[in-house]
């Protein structure tokens, strides 16, 4: 079969949402279904983002239907208005928004909304999101009560402080009636809210690129109900105050984007590997094949020791490993009665033997795994195996690690897991999260000094709801389960992937685990395919395109990373390895538009080899005929190459003697 073009771009067979680019005086800005990203003055971004959310009673995002949007764009300023409903279960909200942006800068938004049926909710309302360049940026916050307070953003993630079960932001950016900070010297950037009281959090948490502004105060219990009837209304108006620069009223420096190759390699290249199958289903022969040439470091198990269906999973997963020559990272969950469950499975991994790296300890009730339990872990598991690292920490976000700190001292490595979908879920919010990844793990040293540090999982989706107040709703026929994305499967699936390696690698992290084997979750389709293929529109027995970043990086297993800039990180992102004097590059274009792009300090001669629409279905059908092709051979400049790249495409380049 021959796939649509978006389904090779992210998975689905359906144009992106229209943007419009908007002045407000000095301002550009960008209007997309609703909401305004990438305010800016020049170059200098002031807001990532404005718009309005509805969360239901497990902080599910119900999702907005707009009509009756009207467009009226002048030269520098604007007018918009449209309708929104918001409708899911018991859910039905709906409101009409207004945007306008004006010749002196000011932009303004408001929503008007009413509740057509009753309904518990976590938050309605306004989410202002500030750029993660933000931190260490002076600001003033004007309190509800008029109180004038000056503040910084903070350089590292500002944790969350839980007070009798209810989270609070420890930095104090509450009870917040305006904001103000300094976008460059003498202008600055006022934002001013009506409607609702307004906190900020530091959504670098979840790996948002951004700190976040929103009512309703989390101090105040959650759900609450709104009763049908309810009438809720908000506005945000941003200002500027003070003298806009004559450069920055210029516009933007040169669009050429820019990526440079640092001179020489900094950290050695983590262990990687990948999780086990969640469909249970055992490795064919070509499987374990196309596995072993990812030269995997570990395959990760999770094992819930209160679950007697664990010990088959083990003994699958250690024949697993063994055939791909890698060792596990057994991912243990604890009950109460976890002293038996020890005493069984010490048992059990005598009859197995398994071959392991790394143990991760958690309990089913921590969020953040007590040192007792590390503590009675060690006495079992260290009879087995010695030289097998004893780690722990969290099984969900950063942000539980940064609230309630481990045990570091009991510890041989800590754990944490990764996915960019929390809190938005397009293809530029996932784009905007990779740069936030070093900055859990540059956080996290904060914590833990110098104990090697482990991020795993890392997914595109969240697998489960560490946060739901309720039970979770169960996939309706031919609905794909909510761990699923479209998008692991397609050529932006391969770009994320690839720019996730390049921020985890530079950090100095220990190890990192990606996605699953195989499956809707894996590297590759299983033999027999997807059985929902109507959505999940893949290749049954073939490859994902993120298959071969992996394939490309662990070739260098044992190497080398050298550090890399790009001039625009969220259009074009990659990294750079080195092994025997050898180095590879690889660029990832995380846009939907043909990019050119100068690529800075290689060597005289290189071969690349393109991943792109036009042959990205040999290389996901026939894996191996497409690594085995010969690159095209290139000559630089000076070390200078010029690149053409088509959406979303990935591209490889190789260092050669002359």
């Amino acid at each position: 079969m021959k796939l649509p073009k978006t389904v090779l771009y992210y998975g689905k067979d359906e144009p992106l949402p229209q943007q419009k680019t908007l002045q407000a005086g000095p301002l550009s800005l960008i209007f997309e279904g609703g909401d305004l990203r990438y305010i800016r003055l020049g170059n200098q971004e002031i807001l990532r983002r404005v718009y309005v959310a509805v969360r239901d009673h497990n902080w599910g995002t119900v999702p907005p239907v707009f009509s009756n949007v009207l467009v009226d764009i002048g030269k520098d300023s604007f007018r918009i208005s449209y309708d929104v409903e918001n409708k899911v279960g018991d859910i039905d909200f709906f409101w009409r928004g207004t945007i306008t942006g004006e010749a002196n800068g000011t932009v303004r938004m408001t929503m008007n909304g009413r509740a057509r049926s009753t309904f518990r909710r976590n938050r309605i309302g306004f989410c202002i999101l500030h750029p993660m360049d933000c931190a260490r940026v002076k600001c003033k916050i004007e309190h509800m009560d008029g109180t004038i307070e000056q503040s910084t953003f903070p350089q590292y993630i500002a944790p969350q402080l839980v007070i009798d079960g209810i989270i609070h932001p420890v930095h104090p950016f509450d009870e917040m009636h305006a904001t103000t900070h300094e976008v460059v010297p003498g202008l600055q950037a006022e934002i001013r809210f009506e409607g609702e009281t307004f906190e900020m959090e530091d959504q670098r948490n979840w790996t948002d690129a951004s700190f976040k502004i929103y009512g309703t105060p989390l101090k105040l219990p959650f759900p609450a109900e709104v009763e049908a009837g309810t009438n809720i209304s908000q506005s945000i108006t941003l200002t500027l105050k003070g003298q806009v620069p004559d450069t920055l009223l210029a516009g933007a420096d040169d669009d050429a984007l820019i990526f440079s190759v640092g001179e020489k390699a900094i950290q050695p290249l983590p262990k990687i590997g990948l999780g086990v199958a969640s469909h249970g289903q055992p490795l064919t022969t070509k499987e374990i094949d196309r596995l072993k040439a990812l030269n995997l470091s570990h395959l990760r198990v999770d094992l819930h020791l209160s679950d007697p269906n664990y010990k088959s999973k083990l003994r699958q997963a250690a024949a697993e490993a063994i055939s791909l020559d890698a060792s596990l990272e057994i991912a243990l969950f604890l009950s109460d009665a976890a002293q038996y469950e020890l005493e069984n499975l010490i048992s059990l991994l005598q009859q197995v033997q398994p071959p392991v790296q790394h143990w991760l300890i958690f309990h089913r009730n921590e969020k953040t795994t007590s040192a007792k339990w590390v503590q009675m872990v060690r006495k079992y598991l260290t009879s087995y195996d010695v030289s097998a690292k004893i780690g722990a920490g969290t099984n969900v976000y950063f942000t539980e690690l940064n609230t309630v700190h481990p045990p570091v001292e009991a510890l041989d490595i800590v754990a944490y897991s990764i996915n960019p979908q929390v809190h938005a879920f397009d293809n530029a919010s996932l784009a905007e999260t990779l740069t936030a990844q070093a900055i859990t793990v540059e956080s996290a040293r904060q914590i833990v000094g110098d104990r090697p540090l482990v991020v795993s999982p890392i997914t595109l989706q969240p697998r489960f709801n560490p946060n739901a107040t309720g039970p979770e709703p169960e996939p309706k026929p031919g609905q794909l389960p909510p761990q699923v994305d479209l998008r692991q499967m397609s050529l932006f699936g391969a770009g994320w992937t690839a720019g996730s390696l390049k921020y985890l690698t530079e950090s100095g992290t220990h190890s990192l685990t990606y996605y699953e084997t195989t499956g809707w979750l894996g590297v590759m389709e299983t033999k027999d395919g997807s059985s929902i293929p109507e959505k999940f529109k893949s290749f049954p027995g073939g490859v994902y395109p993120l298959y071969h970043v992996l394939a490309d990086v662990v070739e260098f297993a044992g190497g080398k990373v050298i550090p890399t800039t790009s001039s625009d990180p969220l259009q074009i992102e990659g990294l750079a390895v080195q092994k025997n004097g050898q180095t590879r590059v690889i660029l990832a274009n995380l846009s939907a538009t043909l990019q050119l792009i100068t690529v800075k300090n290689l060597s005289e001669h290189i071969h690349i080899r393109h991943i792109n629409e036009t042959n990205v279905e040999q290389a996901m059908q026939s894996p191996e005929a497409f690594r085995a092709q010969s690159a095209e051979n290139r000559q630089t400049v000076n070390g200078w190459l010029k690149l053409q790249m088509m959406p979303y495409a990935v591209v490889r380049i190789d260092e050669v003697e002359a």
